[in-house]
């Protein structure tokens, strides 16, 4: 058997796994990823090849072992501090609670969850994918064809990983579909033709990947920047672009503008009332560049949005 690759790390404060890797998983049925409260597993595909990250954490303030298997063993080993916040500084948005300046729900859910912190994972071709899959459908469907991909196309994790556990296909074994094959994984035309788009750019995408992301001007679309890169393909905005930039980096302030139920979930817990999105953006704009903090604080909360109007049902793609 394969002998892994293994460190430790201690991120001298407390981090819930559950909480913090909780926005990597794509519904609970998601093959890559294996969640616990002092477990995790995960398996992705890195620039050196496949690889299986075991997360060992007995508990939030304990330190962390970290087991790696397969040819990005060492890539995955590498960046594993980052899962666990190793890029995210909370300081300043823990000074300004200090001087009052946020919400009294988000200075008590603050106190209440600081094991919480936002991950970075460096994959930002999976994310993309991902978020492009969740366009305008229910996550019961995004859920459904992400699934679909993985078990047709995807490759088993390498190392002793648990049964199931499986790799997202890369950009090769994407581009080999057609069209009766997204149709398949009930992926419309429109959705089918932006990853297609998306697999034609994936390695400058990657390449501004691992330049450093601006969280100070978080929608700045100069030309040079990795949010520009990927608002360069047509069929993703913002949305899709938040939605990536919030798991490949950890971002501390890409909101996602256009989400069906968000600037009513954000009106409604901080105003009492829904609103639109030009509203959120101008209640949360005082918050920058903790935006993103402030958004997930409220998810945090435990607080709901009342429920109103029909349910979205599955769509039929078999003629589209």
């Amino acid at each position: 058997m394969e002998k892994p690759l293994s460190a430790d790390y201690d991120p001298h404060r407390p981090v819930s796994l559950l909480k913090t890797l909780g926005i990597l998983r794509r519904g609970l049925g998601d093959p890559t990823i294996r969640l616990s409260q002092s477990e995790a597993w995960l398996a992705f595909g890195t620039p050196f090849g496949d690889a299986t990250l075991q997360i060992s954490k007995p508990a939030p303030t304990a330190p962390a072992t970290f087991r790696a298997w397969g040819p990005g063993a060492h890539w995955a080993i590498g960046s594993a501090p980052n899962l666990l916040g190793a890029l995210d500084d909370w300081s300043d948005f823990d000074a300004r609670i200090k001087e009052g300046q946020f919400p009294e729900i988000i200075a008590r859910t603050r106190s209440l969850h600081p094991d919480f912190v936002l991950p970075s994972t460096g994959r930002i071709f999976e994310h993309a994918a991902g978020a492009i899959l969740e366009q305008r459908v229910t996550g019961i469907e995004a859920n459904y064809a992400w699934r679909w991909l993985i078990r047709h196309l995807g490759q088993r994790a390498p190392g002793p990983a648990p049964e199931g556990l499986m790799i997202f296909p890369g950009p090769q074994k994407l581009a080999s579909m057609r069209r009766w094959d997204w149709q398949k994984a009930r992926v419309e035309g429109q959705r089918a033709n932006t990853m297609a788009r998306l697999l034609q750019v994936t390695g400058s995408l990657q390449w501004w990947a691992e330049k450093p992301v601006d969280h100070a001007r978080p929608t700045t679309k100069a030309p040079g920047t990795l949010e520009a890169a990927l608002g360069s393909v047509p069929g993703i905005g913002p949305w899709t672009i938040a939605e990536t930039l919030q798991r490949s980096h950890g971002s501390s302030d890409h909101i996602s503008v256009g989400d069906f139920h968000l600037a009513d979930f954000v009106g409604q817990v901080l105003t009492g009332s829904r609103i639109s999105d030009g509203q959120m953006l101008e209640l949360l704009a005082p918050y920058a560049p903790h935006r993103q903090r402030v958004v997930r604080l409220l998810v945090l909360s435990g607080q709901k949005k009342q429920s109103f109007g029909p349910r979205y049902a599955p769509l039929d793609h078999r003629r589209r």
